[in-house]
């Protein structure tokens, strides 16, 4: 995998602009777990990063030159937590290095410690944020031919085309987010496996072309939602 050391923009003037870098989403339109779906692609992989790797988040506020710029993470429905701090170079830039320590999907934004330790939660409120999405590394192992036409433990009929992956105990049709050189697709879970070589998922035929996995792989994993 290489996303050991990934970046993210955060550039603010003298009130924040909006953050140039977005999460990718997933394939749009391709009906996950459909059989019929058709030439199903992966997205580049844009604001991913693995759990336990550094993802920097850089930027510049006007006016926080010399002070703390502290970037804060939440997950939805969450409270903003405190991910990294860096000191602001004299025209406002920074750069700060957040060791992942949590998987999910996270909104981050940055702003700069206020001189006297207060600060108004409605500014904090309005600043701009961006999104990435931390994923655990997983094996995965992908399985199709001499399957198809048999009924999946999720009922549906497994197709050269069917989008998703097998799991031992995530049910059926939750979606799992997935990564692997960059690339990124989402879809359901419709079996139940993968029970060999120590694997947590089991692709699919269709999932594997999609990222490019031809053989007994580490990808990144997390539940979608």
């Amino acid at each position: 995998m290489h996303h050991r050391n990934r970046h993210l923009a955060l550039l603010c003037a003298a009130a924040c602009a909006l953050p140039t870098a977005a999460l990718a989403q997933s394939n749009g339109g391709t009906q996950f777990g459909d059989p019929d779906a058709t030439a199903p692609t992966a997205l580049p992989a844009r604001d991913a990063v693995l759990l336990g790797n550094t993802m920097h988040v850089r930027g510049t506020i006007s006016g926080a030159g010399g002070r703390t710029v502290v970037v804060e993470r939440r997950e939805a429905g969450g409270a903003w937590q405190q991910a990294a701090t860096a000191v602001a170079a004299e025209d406002g830039s920074f750069d700060a290095a957040w060791k992942t320590d949590h998987i999910g999907h996270f909104a981050l934004r940055a702003r700069a410690a206020p001189s006297d330790g207060g600060g108004s939660a409605a500014a904090a409120a309005a600043l701009p944020t961006s999104a990435v999405t931390v994923f655990r590394s997983s094996i995965a192992t992908w399985f199709g031919p001499g399957f198809y036409g048999h009924r999946t433990a999720c009922g549906q009929t497994l197709t050269h085309r069917l989008l998703g992956v097998a799991h031992r105990s995530l049910p059926c049709g939750t979606k799992v987010a997935l990564l692997y050189k960059g690339r990124t697709i989402t879809v359901p879970v419709v079996d139940r496996g993968p029970f060999a070589h120590g694997a947590s998922y089991d692709l699919t035929s269709a999932t594997a072309a999609a990222l490019g996995v031809t053989q007994t792989a580490r990808i990144g994993a997390v539940r979608a939602g």
